[in-house]
């Protein structure tokens, strides 16, 4: 396998090298295998530049196409579409601005001029598990690919994050410096603070998905594990869910797009409880209409916290995944919300509705200091050198 990544990276660094020669432009190139984030960027970069200077490599399964980005170039990214591929390379090789939202093998073999920001728009807010170089599974991976991961981590010239504690993860997870890091807040937390887009948002939902007004929404949203790809089953108990909840609430399910869940039995066992809402396309938006969370080492409580909601955990794993994954401290003191392992104290929790909102508050205080509703400006406002404006809003913040 690293035999066939190194031999595309070498004709990828070759077809680079080449478009290199051409210069850069006033351009800007997202790299996109989500999209939240780079489509709030979109959105305030339309007012310093036009569509013909704004790019998006989407990676296959991106929901970037979900999202209002009119005008603008998308182009298949790493695809076998040959085509695709050389206007791919040839914008990166070109634009000023490299805005990425994941790791990217491809930026450990090329080397951007001098006058290029490449930017780090990473896909989590805050972090349970550890990843990057502190993932333990790194220790199974050959030496070829742990040099590879350490080259891609240096080409961020900034991260951005929401929090000086995500960025401290950064640093450690990366092997970068403070000097790399950049507080200007997540861009898709905007959402939050916009009183039309949190409408619209809701709109978009109940558009979509039948939901009774009349019922609470819990949404189950459990982190995928490697382990259980070709064979995932809930461990929620759904009989017992079933039985004590479904007059006065309803179970949104969230799992990950890649795991292979047979939901449409489940779906017909529990027409009236149950929703999957697996392929919806904005999470964010169906945390607007949740009541209550569910989940486990996820980044998603990070987000929830802003609408300072009912959280509870259910790590029905814990020992195993600490072990094989890792985590950033003891869960214990990570989560904001009680810890249980069945679904008898998962119920009897939800129904006593007895939780601790002023924990929810301080973990959002700590995991979301910099994103504060202008986060997409800030990040603009960056990397068009509008510095004065940073430095004032850095210094409120």
């Amino acid at each position: 396998r690293d035999i066939i990544i190194e031999v595309y990276l070498l004709l990828f660094k070759c077809i680079f090298n080449l478009f290199k020669l051409i210069g850069t432009k006033e351009k800007v190139t997202f790299v996109v295998s989500f999209g939240d984030n780079s489509t709030f960027v979109y959105n305030e970069l339309k007012n310093y530049l036009d569509n013909k200077q704004i790019i998006f490599l989407k990676k296959k399964g991106s929901k970037i196409d979900h999202y209002k980005i009119s005008g603008a170039t998308l182009i298949p990214f790493e695809t076998f579409n040959v085509v695709a591929m050389f206007k791919s390379i040839y914008h990166l090789a070109t634009s000023k601005y490299i805005l990425v939202d994941n790791y990217f093998a491809f930026l450990s073999c090329v080397k951007f001029n001098d006058s290029v920001q490449c930017i780090q728009l990473w896909h989590a807010v805050g972090a349970i598990k550890k990843f990057g170089l502190k993932d333990r599974s790194i220790e199974f991976r050959t030496r070829i690919a742990r040099r590879r991961f350490k080259n891609v981590y240096r080409k961020f010239n900034k991260i951005v994050v929401g929090s000086d504690a995500m960025a401290n993860i950064f640093i450690e997870a990366f092997g970068l410096s403070n000097e790399n890091i950049l507080r200007t807040g997540i861009p898709r937390t905007d959402l939050f603070y916009d009183r039309e887009l949190k409408k619209s948002a809701i709109n978009n939902v109940k558009s979509s998905i039948k939901l009774d007004e009349n019922k609470k929404v819990i949404l189950y949203a459990p982190t995928y594990r490697e382990k259980e790809l070709s064979n995932y089953n809930i461990r929620l108990d759904l009989d017992l869910l079933y039985r004590e909840l479904k007059n006065n609430y309803i179970l949104l399910v969230k799992l990950h797009p890649v795991l292979k869940c047979q939901m449409n039995k489940i779906d017909s066992l529990y027409s009236d409880f149950i929703i999957n809402v697996t392929d919806y396309p904005n999470i964010n938006e169906l945390l607007l209409v949740t009541d209550y969370l569910i989940t486990d080492y996820s980044s998603i409580p990070f987000e929830f916290a802003l609408l300072n909601k009912p959280m509870i955990f259910f790590p029905y794993d814990l020992e195993d995944y600490k072990n094989d994954r890792g985590l950033w401290g003891e869960y214990e003191r990570l989560v904001p919300g009680p810890i249980l392992f069945s679904s008898k104290d998962i119920v009897r929790c939800i129904k006593e509705n007895n939780f601790d909102l002023s924990k929810i508050r301080d973990f959002s205080y700590r995991w979301n200091a910099y994103s504060q509703g202008n986060s997409s400006r800030n990040l603009v406002n960056f990397l068009f050198q509008d510095k004065s404006s940073y430095e004032f809003i850095r210094e409120v913040l």
